[in-house]
């Protein structure tokens, strides 16, 4: 049977294990650092990874923007009213039109900065913006043409 020797503190056979454990521990650890870098490095730099962003991997897809940017064509006839939900943006582009408000107020005219009343025409190419879905929009007088971008409903 062999004997089990206890190492004193301060001993040159103690510093020589402690020394082998240090590297012994460097060792493992880049190894298996080394490992794992390389591992993500390759699925990083792999080529048939697309750049974010790029065409074949966009941040988000093209026929979403298209959705968003899109201003609809809304032909009204005459006695119609378009009602519009909060941030619809609304552009007369041919006919008479009157403004529909609330009791918080009418509608944003952004292009001559100021706020259409209840009653008041709307003014041709400006834009209008429904600021609260509290029943807001236009009546057509005549028929009009509007470009709508937004949520609405028309009665």
């Amino acid at each position: 049977m062999k004997t089990v020797k206890f190492l004193k503190p301060g001993t040159p056979e103690m510093e020589t294990s402690r020394y082998r454990r240090k590297v012994l521990f460097q060792f493992w650890f880049f190894l298996v650092l080394g490992l794992f870098l390389g591992w993500f490095g390759r699925s990083l730099a792999s080529p048939d990874t697309p750049l974010p962003g790029s065409q074949e991997d966009p941040l988000v897809s093209k026929s979403y923007v298209d959705m968003q940017v899109k201003m609809n064509v809304v032909e009204l006839p005459q006695g119609k009213i378009l009602l519009g939900s909060s941030g619809t943006e609304i552009v007369l582009r041919s006919g008479k039109a009157r403004v529909i408000d609330s009791q918080l107020g009418g509608l944003s005219d952004v292009t001559a900065a100021r706020d259409l009343r209840r009653g008041e025409a709307v003014p041709a190419n400006h834009l209008l913006i429904v600021p609260r879905d509290d029943g807001r929009g236009v009546e057509a007088l005549s028929p009009v043409i509007l470009l709508v971008r937004g949520s609405y409903t028309v009665k």
